[in-house]
């Protein structure tokens, strides 16, 4: 984990980058360590067999760990389409696509996604995580058995 003296200086820009290496190298403990411990990471989307939100560093970690153990999308390049400033300093909003290929079929992948993150004293304090949660289904060839489930109420 970082130590927080280091971190204290880091502002959401620099939060954001570290946060895009640990997706590309999909790193839970990376990512996990950007988090205060209290922090809030909310789907905001439905996501079909992903929990609404995580609360706390360690759920970040241990929710992260799960789903990018189990899945095999490997993202190769986040595009940043836009970075968006705010009038509460805390505040960055990124555009962003992440690409790259479905290792069990060799297929890639484009998936748009809106984050709004909040840093507070070099800490992800909050994240509002906007992703195409269906578009995800069909790159993985599960969007038939995501429809089944969410019609059967599940």
């Amino acid at each position: 984990m970082p130590d927080d003296t280091t971190s204290a200086n880091l502002g959401p820009r620099e939060v954001l980058a570290r946060f895009q290496r640990a997706m590309l190298d999909k790193s839970a403990d990376d990512l996990a360590d950007l988090y205060a411990v209290d922090a809030v990471h909310e789907f905001p989307f439905l996501f079909p067999g992903a929990p609404e939100r995580y609360e706390g560093r360690e759920e970040v970690r241990t929710g992260y760990r799960a789903l990018w153990g189990a899945s095999p999308a490997q993202p190769r390049e986040i595009r940043e389409v836009a970075v968006h400033g705010s009038t509460d300093p805390e505040v960055i909003v990124v555009e962003q696509v992440v690409c790259g290929t479905v290792t069990t079929t060799g297929r890639p992948f484009e998936f748009p996604g809106l984050l709004v993150i909040r840093v507070r004293d070099g800490r992800i304090a909050h994240v509002r995580d906007y992703m195409d949660g269906l578009g995800v289904a069909h790159a993985m060839n599960r969007l038939t058995a995501v429809a089944g489930s969410l019609s059967n109420g599940g």
